[in-house]
């Protein structure tokens, strides 16, 4: 039987249909924005916080949530079961809907967001892309003490995140992926120049240095 859960959000109804648990198949495609998987001679496109830690042609296994609007039917996927789970828990609080949290879930690493909100560090949160000062005291307020039963989590709660980014086309699918993200021109081309000095030509480890010198 397939449970639904229903959520009202501030503008619009979503409905979430937990069909899918997880996808194993090959990677055929990676954009900025989310990546492909060949399953059974299906592709499937899963919206997630960083495609390029995946490869393509690399056989994978991703958690995946479908979210169902009346106008849209998403698949988002994600690299273990801790990731999807604490993408719910951030969905759960009002004001924040898939991209915000995926904004975030690219953004910290796990213990470093969940010692945020277990120490109400609200100006960390704030630092997150569409994330204001009252969404982020929302974030505290909804989430404080309910994340700690999620498997996988390592309560050292006040680490601070890790990130990376990338150069040449692969700085520029960085870029592009920092803007899908929500980040805006302004604030990407100030961590631009720091970018183009990398000593890397990955995108994801463009990416992740992107993500570390606008949370900085």
């Amino acid at each position: 039987m397939m449970a639904i859960l229903i959520n009202y959000g501030a503008t619009e109804r979503e409905w979430f249909y937990q069909m899918y648990e997880y996808l194993t198949g090959k990677v055929t495609l990676i954009l900025p924005t989310h990546v492909v998987v060949e399953v059974a001679g299906m592709g499937y496109k899963l919206l997630t916080a960083n495609p390029f830690i995946y490869q393509e042609n690399q056989t994978v296994t991703i958690y995946v949530e479908q979210i169902v609007r009346e106008n849209e039917i998403s698949l988002y996927g994600f690299a273990d079961m801790t990731a999807k789970m604490l993408f719910n828990k951030l969905l759960s609080v009002s004001g924040i809907g898939p991209k915000s949290a995926l904004a975030i879930l690219a953004n910290a690493d796990q213990s470093a967001l969940i010692g945020a909100v277990e120490s109400q560090n609200v100006e960390y949160l704030v630092k997150f892309p569409g994330i204001g000062k009252k969404t982020a005291q929302q974030i505290v307020l909804d989430l404080k003490g309910k994340l700690a039963d999620i498997p996988g989590v390592a309560l050292d709660l006040f680490t601070e995140p890790v990130a990376v980014a990338n150069v040449n086309k692969e700085l520029s699918d960085a870029i592009l992926a920092l803007e899908s993200l929500g980040y805006g021109k302004t604030d990407i081309k100030r961590v631009e120049k720091h970018l183009a000095k990398a000593a890397t030509t990955d995108t994801q480890t463009y990416l992740s240095l992107g993500l570390k010198y606008l949370m900085g």
